[in-house]
């Protein structure tokens, strides 16, 4: 039965298995998100996969199995003996969010007062209060709960609590 599963590959070779796998004949989705990391002393946006290691096909088992396999990069097929099948809506929420080729992340909007956790950075596992956004930079300004004190943060490094 065709239906999506996914597919564990070896490291850094999400690209080219899927590649070889749509050179085959088969739809693959192979997400990617643009994130900010901190290389040589300052930010940079750099490309990642969103799911290391792992690509999405839409295949029938019985048929392509052990094409998929055996290709070069492929470790195996989630779930082995019995592949396990990936929600088609899953697939479609990834496809929503794609621009070309790339999982744009929704933005997320603070209001002054939001709790905060902040993710990255000096700061990571620190909780505090949002206060405002500093205009025209990726800065914003919030309360560390655990300092009292008032501090700018990257603004990315931020989840709503």
């Amino acid at each position: 039965m065709v239906n999506w599963y996914a597919i564990y590959t070896k490291p850094g070779a999400e690209d080219s298995a899927t590649r070889l796998l749509s050179n085959a004949g088969i739809e693959t989705l192979n997400a990617k998100i643009r994130i900010k990391k901190f290389v040589r002393k300052k930010y940079t946006e750099v490309i990642e996969q969103l799911f290391p290691c792992y690509i999405f096909a839409f295949f029938d088992p019985d048929t392509h199995s052990h094409m998929i396999k055996y290709t070069r990069g492929v470790r195996y097929v989630v779930g082995k003996e019995h592949p396990l099948v990936v929600p088609p809506a899953m697939i479609d929420a990834i496809r929503d969010r794609m621009e070309d080729g790339i999982v744009m992340p929704e933005a997320e909007s603070f209001e002054r007062g939001d709790r905060v956790l902040i993710k990255e950075g000096p700061f990571k596992d620190f909780y505090g209060i949002f206060e405002r956004n500093l205009t025209g930079r990726e800065r914003v300004v919030i309360f560390l709960e655990a300092l009292f004190c008032k501090v700018e943060i990257e603004k990315f490094s931020l989840k709503k609590d």
